[in-house]
């Protein structure tokens, strides 16, 4: 057996890249995990190293790869550890000041271009808590061109994180820095034909919360029920939305009762529900018309 296949440290001998990926499963990292994080060390791609894989690391890749497995054992997340993740087909900068998007959330991005196809020629669009971005960058990708799409933030590092993957992605969004819709009302931002978020929306005292510690806190808990943002911006948003808006929000698998009844207390109609690739009721919105 390699000596790196229970390797704490960095033996005399380096390890080949079959050896570094036998150390990854020896710590429990997952082999699609692993195998992301040896591309990324090398520069290569995962099909590279499935032909490469007598090649040897050198030694500060080899310190560098313990690293690695040391953090990804302790649950930070591979974007974390890459600095990128994509996410319905952009490249994006990733960093600990920004949730590690989900692919989940490509489902609230999907219905949101499902609408913003049905609608005005030139849609006004507001992301709320965009953190890295994502949401806001892949709707004026995708959307209609002359689609007006604005972001807020609440944490100046996220948007500084969200700011640069627009600049690089060659995307131009309207960044503002605030809680939820004050930095809009500040800057006298005209209505929306529609609003979309990832709200926090995980109850304070959620025990899978220890799993996620290493995720900004401020954009994984709202409340006791995980409810309390999205209550905030159901009640605030009607005030932001052009007659006939839509809301649309992503929210946890068990919560979508409970945000279409907001919804409906507030004379939203139309309301629907989404369901991500597992199956669960993933986003709910609906329609606000005076």
């Amino acid at each position: 057996m390699s000596p790196w296949a229970a390797a704490e440290t960095v033996p005399a001998e380096l390890p080949t890249l079959i050896e570094a990926l036998a150390l990854a499963r020896a710590w429990g990292v997952e082999r699609f995990d692993a195998q992301m994080l040896l591309a990324d060390l090398i520069g290569q791609s995962r099909t590279w190293l499935l032909t490469h894989d007598q090649d040897r690391l050198d030694p500060d890749q080899a310190r560098r790869w313990i690293d690695r497995l040391e953090r990804r054992a302790d649950g930070v997340p591979v974007a974390y550890l890459t600095g990128r993740h994509e996410f319905h087909g952009l490249d994006l900068d990733v960093t600990p000041a920004v949730l590690d998007p989900r692919p989940d959330t490509e489902t609230l991005v999907d219905w949101a271009l499902e609408l913003l196809a049905q609608g005005s020629p030139a849609p006004r669009v507001l992301d709320l808590g965009t953190g890295s971005g994502a949401i806001a960058l892949a709707l004026r990708c995708r959307a209609p061109a002359d689609a007006d799409v604005t972001a807020v933030d609440v944490s100046a590092e996220a948007l500084a994180v969200a700011r640069r993957n627009g600049q690089r992605l060659g995307l131009t969004v309207h960044w503002l820095l605030g809680s939820w819709f004050e930095p809009v009302r500040s800057v006298g931002c005209d209505p929306f034909e529609l609003i979309v978020s990832n709200p926090p929306y995980i109850a304070e005292s959620d025990p899978h919360l220890p799993a996620l510690r290493h995720e900004p806190r401020l954009a994984l808990t709202s409340g006791s029920d995980g409810l309390d943002a999205i209550r905030h911006l159901i009640g605030q948003a009607p005030a932001h939305l052009q007659p006939g808006g839509w809301l649309l929000f992503e929210h946890g698998f068990d919560q979508g009762p409970a945000v279409a009844a907001l919804l409906q207390a507030r004379g939203f109609t139309r309301i629907t529900h989404r369901h991500d690739l597992a199956g669960h009721c993933r986003c709910t919105g609906g329609c606000f018309a005076v």
